[in-house]
């Protein structure tokens, strides 16, 4: 039987957005698509919201059709933002094949949006058709997934729906099958949000967006530009910090892929690393190697100026550059912490901690180690050896070099939380995404999908809560 929202209790909606006034967004209405299939449904992530009793048709209905929910926006909204892309200043930004959808409270009572891919054109569509693939939604679901497990605050994928639309894209074989997605994002809010407002000269705006952020995300500051700005550093800190744990390279991080609450989404040409390479790139377009995985907090560093230059439209400029000075510490010791413990090593001293992380990663680099297979065969440190010596790269772990690095550790305990030891590695390499979205485009198989995802949450289980938030 078709269950109503109003036999969900823990669904709480709370707008926000509109309070900012119409000068923010542009109401749209979502795209009419020829079908609807339910490709993804994360169960999980629609019962931290209140949504988890909805069938399959009030599903569809929401998040494929997009009926409002109840007491919730009676129509999407198209944000307004700039941005920097490539440090290079565009005004023509905004949600361009997406919307704000809803605004509700989730499980750990913070407002979040649902928001949108691939819902249609909009007043910042430009030339796009408004739409996206099957194989992007697939995508973005895969890195949703593994960061989570892997202990990056992110974005999660709630739904994928195959629209039934055939698709033509310059950078992959085309026509090709398309799709919407919704996600659950903590903040819409992004840095281009206030550089939009600051190209505009509207202080009023500025102030608006500044004491609403503020008691929305960090309820516990006083509301003012400087105190924001010290909170967004820190919380971007930690973000960039577990992102190079997690041997991750987000590909394209414009200013309007960062957020007011530090949270990573929008995951278009990701990739994760095969093996420690400082200039590794996710996006062949990055041909300087701008956002390459060694460069990401400098590249983020680049952004939080922009920022300081944005809201000093209503602070002085000094209050808050003073806020810059923690990031670099804060993405060392975010890095530090976040990979010791995906080793599943104790932590001693802050110094002590981030040397051996150092020595670690440049010993990987040197050997040319796989990421995931290092971490999987010495999970633990010495507590791992006579698992680690009977790995494929036994030899490897036999060299003079690498004893040396071992001894690194001797003294380290392990976690000690982590009392089973995984079967395999689980990794999410380009070569695996690739052999699911194969599957699916030739046999329509979406076993490989699944079976990947279960891998992946089981890793995130095996790790258990991550120490950095």
């Amino acid at each position: 039987m078709r269950r109503s929202l109003g036999d969900v209790s823990a669904y709480r909606p709370r707008l926000i957005t509109p309070a900012l006034g119409p000068s923010f967004y542009d109401v749209v209405e979502p795209a009419q698509f020829p079908s609807h299939t339910l490709r993804w449904r994360n169960q999980r992530a629609a019962d931290a919201l209140g949504l988890g009793h909805l069938d399959d048709a009030a599903w569809l209905d929401h998040f494929a059709r997009f009926s409002p929910l109840p007491a919730n926006l009676p129509a999407p909204l198209a944000l307004r933002y700039h941005g920097h892309q490539f440090q290079q200043y565009n005004a023509r930004l905004g949600d361009g094949r997406g919307f704000l959808y809803a605004q509700l409270v989730d499980d750990r009572e913070r407002v979040v949006d649902l928001s949108t891919k691939g819902s249609g054109q909009t007043p910042w569509s430009r030339a796009g058709d408004g739409r996206l693939t099957l194989k992007g939604g697939v995508r973005e679901i895969l890195a949703a997934e593994m960061l989570e497990a892997l202990g990056v605050t992110t974005s999660r994928a709630l739904s994928l729906v195959e629209t039934g639309e055939q698709l033509v894209r310059g950078d992959e074989p085309s026509p090709t099958r398309s799709s919407v997605l919704v996600r659950v994002v903590w903040s819409s809010i992004r840095w281009g949000t206030f550089q939009r407002v600051a190209h505009e000269g509207d202080e009023d705006a500025m102030k608006r967006l500044v004491e609403l952020g503020c008691r929305t995300y960090f309820p516990s500051i006083e509301p003012s530009p400087a105190r924001m700005l010290a909170e967004v550093v820190r919380r971007t800190a930690s973000l960039v910090g577990q992102w190079l744990a997690a041997g991750f390279v987000h590909g394209v991080l414009n200013s309007d892929n960062l957020n007011l609450t530090g949270e990573s989404f929008d995951y278009g040409p990701w990739r994760f690393l095969p093996r420690h390479d400082p200039g590794f790139v996710a996006a062949y377009f990055d041909q300087s190697g701008l956002y390459a995985y060694g460069r990401q907090p400098a590249a983020v560093r680049w952004n939080l100026e922009r920022l300081v230059e944005a809201l000093s439209l209503v602070e002085q400029r000094g209050h808050l550059e003073h806020a810059l000075v923690g990031f670099e510490p804060g993405v060392l010791a975010s890095f530090t912490t976040m990979f010791l413990w995906r080793l599943g090593l104790a932590a001693k001293t802050p110094v002590d901690d981030a040397l051996l992380a150092q020595r670690i990663l440049c010993a990987m680099r040197e050997l040319d180690l796989s990421w995931d297979r290092f971490l999987f065969d010495w999970e633990g440190g010495e507590a791992a050896a006579s698992h680690a010596l009977r790995s494929p790269l036994a030899s490897v772990y036999a060299t003079p070099r690498f004893e040396a690095m071992r001894r690194e550790w001797s003294g380290r305990a392990p976690l000690p939380l982590r009392t089973t030891r995984r079967a395999a590695p689980v990794s999410m390499h380009i070569d695996e995404v690739e052999r699911v979205w194969s599957a699916i485009d030739e046999r329509d198989d979406w076993a490989p999908f699944h079976e990947k995802i279960s891998e992946v949450r089981a890793l995130g289980v095996h790790l258990g809560p991550p120490p950095v938030r």
